[in-house]
């Protein structure tokens, strides 16, 4: 999953946060990206689907906010922390030192870019201090092996570290010109994105050089850079696409416009650039199953706050699925959860599209969507949270039949309904039992910020609560201290 510039606040304060002020929570992004061109991770080569998270408020060492990466390796039951690794900056073999304010874990993605068999992780850490450059922000690749991701890695330098800050802010991998190796494109404050080509090798090199892309979506210079990038394969050509989430667009306040950044064989061309519906969080995945990938984006805020309107949105937040075509983009809906039979209603504040994911849940070939809802009120808990389920199917995702919402409410579902849980803050559809379906994972802030994991599989046709549990920082080497938000950036 990606970053978010703001998260759960009164509506009074979302027009603020969209112009840059960030809220007291500024946890890390996260990407919600699983596509038929996209596999699961696979960090020690078992066949089984991985997990990776951070923790990128966590204390460190007594460090605030110096985070950690947590990696929960898929069994035939699932997962837990009984097979885990928990990473930070004082790991042996991880690139740097944990200090204050790095948010080790600011956003990640992952690939196999050593070309070993085994998937590897790219992390940043927005808040590094590079020398006397503060904030200019690191990254680290770690590399996967036949134990997992234990924290050997190294570092990628910043190849412009005067002309931006929070390198390694934003991050998405994927096979952008179609040579069957893997590029690593990366975000900072500034409006150029860096794209490295075909992988790296031990010194934190790329193999195949690197080059700049700079979407028209940046055109207005902001100096925060975009907010979030997202890959995957839309125009079914076997070269990777990204979408660029950015600030400049319909009114000052931005995020309205993203923009999809086609793959050529030369890679990324922002000169091709097509403008999408807006939003924050976005999926790339078949959900109809024409083999093309379709764009979801998750545009959680509420039409109007504090005498702003924001255009495309509505109250209580809103889902849009741009189809994938051979032309790149083909038609546009929207859903909302006053749509059909999709769980709920629609509120102000519910943050329907906080977060969302995509995958295979019951093996028919369809892509199916997990969409969090981290500000539903449930009686008197107000922004408990709850994760909407909707299938995929050759008319797309179906809102009118075999829907499922979960909270913590649920019958068979950890934990209890609290304020301010957001549960759903963050969520992920990977297999990670080894059957070939989708299991659900879902991220909240738990106990006032500490955060928490909550598993459910599937059972070959849907998510149950059946064999669901929770994970807590406390059980997997997260300190408590401050706010860690344990399980706010899942990794795509």
């Amino acid at each position: 999953m990606h970053k978010h510039q703001l998260r759960l606040a009164l509506a009074t304060a979302t027009a603020a946060a969209l112009t840059g002020g960030l809220l007291s929570f500024a946890a890390s992004p996260a990407t919600a990206a699983d596509s038929a061109t996209v596999p699961h991770a696979d960090f020690n080569g078992d066949g089984i689907g991985d997990v990776a998270f951070s923790a990128d408020s966590a204390y460190v060492s007594g460090k605030k906010d110096a985070g950690q990466l947590i990696v929960l390796y898929g069994t035939a039951t699932g997962v837990s922390s009984a097979k885990r690794h928990t990473i930070s900056q004082n790991t042996t073999g991880a690139p740097g030192t944990a200090e204050a304010g790095d948010r080790f874990g600011w956003d990640t993605a992952y690939a196999d870019f050593n070309g070993d068999g085994y998937d590897d992780i790219a992390v940043g850490a927005g808040g590094e201090d590079v020398g006397s450059d503060v904030d200019g922000g690191g990254l680290a690749i770690l590399w996967g092996s036949a134990s997992g991701i234990t924290g050997k890695g190294v570092t990628v330098a910043d190849p412009a570290p005067t002309q931006h800050d929070a390198w390694g802010k934003n991050l998405a991998a994927g096979d952008f010109d179609g040579d069957g190796k893997t590029d690593l494109a990366v975000g900072s404050t500034s409006s150029t994105i860096y794209v490295f080509k075909g992988g790296f090798n031990t010194s934190g090199t790329a193999l195949g050089g690197r080059y700049t892309v700079k979407p028209q979506i940046m055109s207005g210079g902001s100096a925060r850079g975009p907010l979030n990038l997202h890959a995957g394969d839309v125009n079914g050509d076997g070269r990777t696409d990204m979408v660029v989430d950015g600030y400049e667009t319909d009114t000052q306040y931005g995020w309205n416009t993203n923009y999809l950044v086609p793959g050529t064989d030369g890679g990324l061309s922002a000169g091709d650039a097509r403008p999408l519906k807006g939003g924050v969080i976005t999926g790339i995945g078949d959900v109809n199953g024409d083999g093309f990938g379709d764009i979801v984006t998750g545009m959680y805020w509420n039409k109007a706050d504090d005498g702003v309107t924001f255009p495309g949105a509505e109250d209580g937040g809103k889902v849009w699925i741009t189809y994938g075509a051979a032309s790149g983009i083909g038609s546009t809906t929207g859903i909302t959860q006053n749509t059909g039979n999709v769980p709920g209603t629609s509120e102000k504040n519910d943050y329907f599209g906080y977060e969302l994911d995509l995958g295979d849940i019951n093996g028919d070939g369809y892509q199916d969507l997990a969409v969090g809802s981290a500000g539903e009120n449930i009686g008197s808990a107000t922004d408990t949270g709850m994760v909407t389920v909707l299938y995929g199917s050759a008319s797309g995702l179906n809102t009118t039949s075999g829907t499922q919402s979960f909270a913590q409410s649920t019958a068979g579902v950890p934990g209890n309904d609290e304020k301010g849980d957001m549960f759903g803050m963050d969520v992920k559809l990977d297999d990670v039992t080894g059957d070939g379906k989708a299991d659900l994972i879902a991220g909240s802030a738990e106990n006032d910020g500490n955060g928490g994991v909550t598993y459910l599989p599937s059972n070959g046709s849907k998510i149950t609560a059946t064999g669901s549990r929770s994970i807590a920082p406390s059980n997997s080497g997260v300190s408590t201290t401050g706010k860690p938000y344990f399980g706010a950036n899942f990794a795509d």
